[in-house]
């Protein structure tokens, strides 16, 4: 018995040992092996070149942060079980063709972080179950025609921070799986529409850090399955044209930190599925009323860090789905309820980092701001002086009705204005009121149409209405109202425009020469149109033209009679010539003579 157990544990020691043995000979020597993993790890062990003695059966391989400077053909045709292979941190400035070739397994592939200048076609031949190809970091130049073209299972290729001028039209023809590609901080100066076209499934396409100030039509079509789509930190983008976004299907957008002025509504109108809107550090001035109401699923709209001053009454009109606004760090100076379709919806409001003024236009805000959301920053009043610096959160229910507090727009001057003039005259209607807040003026024309800061008929900036050259019919009634959060006044006028007799020759001249500016007693006083009329016009051009036919004849009846006085004038001319040898030398024979006409 004693013998047999001594057998035994030799046996049991020899296998051991050759075990022990094996484990060491598959793991390359200053790499950390975990064979229960399958993982090696030779993460900055300063390697040269790829290390041997691998066991077949790895899965995750690290070869980050050493000094490998090229692959060659078939470098890791032994792990045909690698699942992972990160080659990040290196030298690495040339890659042969097929360097990948028997990695069949191999879903995640990071090559970040190295000397890559351009990847020859074929370099990732044998790849068809990669899932993540990051090839960031680099200093590729161009993606070639068919550079992935055998990777159909590919679903995110990250390829930012590169010095990419060039992507060729086919470039990405056999990705019809990728699901994500990210081209950030690189040299393109035009959206690679073609090459982008390819990307059938493209759900995410992220493009920073570009120098591209415009987006043309059609810059993303046949991205139909594009889901989300981020453009940011494009200091030129100033231009973005109505139908770029045409065809997409979009629920995530972001815009932000370029250099738009206004809000892009006719490129946002056809995305009828977006929820998420972010055109965030953009020097957008107003957000302007009954635009957006296309976007009929929008849930969240961020406009953070511009220079926003107002936000119109009905900016968010038809969006029933609305329940969050960030507006933060922008020039406004309030927020009308108005402006939303339906506040009940509303949960999550930044005003943090505007100049507020708080009276009854915010007293909304601050009766919810116990059941609003304001994400940790409290709105804090500008003014006026006795609420200055005070957070919303500071006031109790009783003074809110003291503080917040409004006086109604009112109309100075309600003596009635009425002009009577010919036509072509300028008349000037005025209308001038207070309130706090201070109230806006709109004029209505004599046929209910709402007048503009243009046209011939137009309303001035200090709340003038303007009637330029009037017509017969612009004759009747116009209507100014000054309105604000507290209430409305108006006030009307009265244009009466005759027309010119027949035989008047000058439409927009009056006996006068004058223009009209109503008055709060009802006189009308003339300015002046134009200096002369157009029978002027005819007797001051009858007159210059006679004086310069004048002086016409009178020089040739000079020239006439001094020609005279210089006796007889030759009319012909006659010239001697010896002709040249055509050889350059000897002579050239006889002369000749002929006679020329003398005109």
């Amino acid at each position: 018995m004693f013998v047999e157990c001594v057998v035994r544990w030799g046996a049991w020691s020899i296998l051991l040992h050759f075990a022990l043995d094996v484990s060491a000979a598959s793991c390359p020597s200053r790499c950390a092996c975990r064979p229960d993993t399958t993982e090696v790890n030779c993460s900055g062990r300063h390697f040269t070149s790829v290390p041997e003695g691998f066991s077949s059966d790895t899965r995750f391989l690290d070869l980050s942060h050493n000094k490998l400077k090229t692959l060659g053909r078939r470098q890791f045709s032994g792990f045909s079980q690698l699942q992972e292979l990160d080659l990040s941190d290196n030298v690495i400035s040339m890659i042969e063709v097929e360097a990948f070739q028997g990695l069949h397994n191999l879903v995640a592939l990071c090559i970040k972080s190295n000397r890559l200048k351009i990847l020859p076609v074929g370099v990732f031949s044998g790849l068809s179950r990669l899932h993540l190809l990051d090839l960031s970091q680099n200093e590729i130049l161009v993606f070639l025609d068919f550079t992935f073209k055998e990777m159909v299972g590919l679903q995110t290729l990250e390829a930012g921070e590169n010095d990419l001028v060039f992507i060729s039209q086919r470039a990405f023809i056999g990705l019809q799986n990728l699901q994500e590609l990210n081209l950030d901080r690189s040299n393109l100066t035009s959206i690679p529409t073609e090459a982008l076209s390819q990307l059938q499934s493209l759900a995410t396409l992220r493009m920073l850090r570009l120098t591209i100030s415009a987006l043309p039509n059609n810059a993303f079509r046949r991205l139909h399955r594009l889901r989300s789509l981020v453009i940011a930190n494009w200091p030129m983008l100033d231009t973005i044209a109505s139908n770029s976004l045409f065809g997409l299907n979009l629920t995530s957008l972001v815009i932000s930190n370029c250099n738009l002025s206004v809000v892009p509504y006719s490129a946002l109108r056809h995305l009828v599925y977006l929820r998420y809107l972010d055109l965030s550090s953009n020097p957008i001035t107003s957000i302007q009323g009954n635009l957006l109401g296309d976007l009929l699923r929008l849930q969240e709209l961020h406009l953070a860090g511009g220079n926003l001053l107002q936000i119109a009454l009905g900016a968010f009109r038809g969006l029933a789905y609305f329940r969050m606004l960030n507006v933060s760090s922008n020039q406004l100076t309030t927020l009308e309820e108005s402006a939303f379709h339906s506040v009940g919806n509303l949960q999550v409001l930044r005003l943090d980092g505007n100049p507020l003024a708080c009276d009854c236009r915010l007293l909304w805000v601050v009766r919810r701001r116990l059941r609003l959301n304001f994400d940790g920053r409290q709105p804090t009043c500008s003014s006026p002086d006795m609420v200055r610096e005070r957070e919303f959160r500071d006031f109790s229910e009783k003074e809110l009705p003291r503080l917040f507090t409004c006086r109604p727009a009112r109309v100075l001057d309600h003596r009635p204005q009425e002009a009577r003039v010919e036509e072509g005259t300028t008349v000037l209607f005025f209308c001038k009121a207070d309130g706090d807040p201070a109230p806006s003026i709109t004029w209505t024309s004599a046929r209910k149409t709402l007048l503009s800061l243009i046209g011939r008929i137009r309303v001035l900036t200090n709340g003038t209405l303007e009637v330029r050259y009037a017509q017969v019919q612009d004759s009747g009634m116009y209507q100014c109202t000054a309105s604000n959060a507290a209430g409305n006044d108006s006030l009307m006028v009265s244009l009466q425009v005759r027309g010119f007799p027949r035989n008047r020759t000058t439409p927009f001249l009056t006996e006068e020469g004058s223009s009209h500016s109503a008055s709060a007693n009802s006189s009308a006083q003339m300015a002046k149109p134009y200096p002369f009329d157009a029978k002027t016009l005819v007797i001051a051009t009858t007159m210059g033209f006679l004086s310069f036919l004048s002086s016409v004849v009178i020089c040739f009846v000079f020239m006439f009679f001094w020609s005279q006085s210089k006796g007889q004038i030759k009319h012909t001319a006659t010239i001697d010539f010896v002709p040249r040898s055509s050889m350059g030398g000897g002579d050239g024979g006889d002369g000749g003579r002929f006679t020329m006409k003398l005109i």
